[in-house]
């Protein structure tokens, strides 16, 4: 007889600021640590936004600020590993909220199965991607088509995720040294095509690859705003 997969929450948001999305991530890691929601996969973009998570990663940030103020691009720090990235329009950031204790306590299996995610959607679309032996991430030979960060919280719960190249302004990563890596390159799925990618397609092969891997059985949450406001009313009053 077959084990029964427990669910999984899927939030799909069209557009957030990453301070927003911090927080709501902050919000969802306390809940499954209370065992309130089940583990939650977030698909989302952001506005332009470079993150790092100490003083040297902001080294590796090439232009003046009022460069970055012209092109609307904010700077933010974070607490999930790696060095600086860039998150914008045109890019599929995946948020991953999971007890890793339900996942054998293994942070490294963990990241690699978030990379399986990635080389098996993007293998659909007929892109040849895979791993590189010393950086972590999603690549097409010398050239990064998807980053990843993870954070583990207290308890074995994670956050933050993957940042998928599907079709963002690639003008803005020569603004930054992407993930702090000289010698290596970086490209979308337009680049690699040659034609725009449909992102309801692409996050329904996301989403079902994330259940298969993590064997989950994916359940979107219809309005995301109504799920947001009680999962914050019901942490004012615990």
């Amino acid at each position: 007889m077959s084990r029964v997969k427990k669910k999984c929450l899927i939030l799909e948001i069209d557009r957030i600021g990453y301070h927003d999305a911090f927080e709501l991530q902050r919000t969802l890691v306390a809940a499954r640590l209370k065992n309130s929601i089940a583990d939650t996969f977030i698909l989302l973009e952001h506005h332009p936004v470079f993150t790092a998570n100490r003083h040297e990663t902001f080294k590796n940030i090439l232009v003046p600020s009022e460069l970055l103020a012209q092109e609307g691009i904010e700077v933010c720090r974070t607490d999930r590993g790696g060095d600086v990235t860039y998150h914008g329009p045109g890019q599929i950031v995946g948020y991953s909220i999971m007890d890793l204790k339900e996942q054998g306590r293994d942070l490294h299996q963990y990241i690699r199965n978030m990379e399986q995610v990635l080389i098996d959607t993007l293998a659909q679309y007929g892109i040849n991607a895979g791993r590189d032996k010393k950086h972590p991430g999603v690549w097409v030979k010398n050239e990064k088509i998807a980053a990843i960060g993870i954070a583990v919280k207290n308890g074995w719960i994670t956050m933050h995720g993957f940042a998928l190249n599907v079709d963002p302004n690639m003008e803005h990563f020569r603004m930054i040294v992407p993930c702090g890596i000289t010698d290596k390159g970086v490209t979308s799925m337009k680049a690699l095509l040659g034609q725009r990618v449909e992102r309801r397609e692409l996050h329904e092969r996301l989403i079902y690859h994330y259940g298969r891997i993590f064997k989950r059985t994916p359940e979107k949450v219809p309005d995301v705003a109504e799920f947001r406001r009680r999962l914050l009313q019901a942490c004012q009053y615990e």
